[in-house]
């Protein structure tokens, strides 16, 4: 059985994941759509250096340094917000597992008359 401290002491960490979550999950986003505005720039470089197709402008944007930098940053942020994500997730399921158990235990002494 847990202890009431064990379970204040999880509590405290999940209070303290939960921030760290939603930064992470804001910079996903943040990232995805810089992403758009990069390769746009990228392309205009692009362009300015006489690739004249749009075709061109893209092909020479994605292989960009800056822009695999970008891509590179993207997945570190998305596998940071995973992380946490399970992490609450876990801690959801850890709790729903407790709170079945209680429940057999009292239903268990009530079967006992205790």
């Amino acid at each position: 059985m847990a202890s009431d401290e064990a379970i204040e002491r999880r509590m405290h960490e999940l209070r303290a994941i939960a921030p760290q979550y939603a930064r992470a999950k804001a910079q996903v986003g943040y990232l995805e759509e810089f992403k758009k505005s990069k390769l746009a720039m990228l392309m205009k470089a692009a362009e300015a250096h006489g690739a004249t197709s749009a075709a061109a402008q893209e092909r020479d944007a994605r292989c960009h340094p800056d822009y695999l930098t970008l891509l590179e940053g993207l997945r570190e942020a998305t596998e940071r917000a995973e992380a946490l994500r399970w992490e609450l997730q876990l801690s959801t399921i850890h709790a729903e597992v407790w709170r079945t158990q209680e429940a057999s235990k009292r239903a268990e002494r009530r079967g006992y008359g205790t």
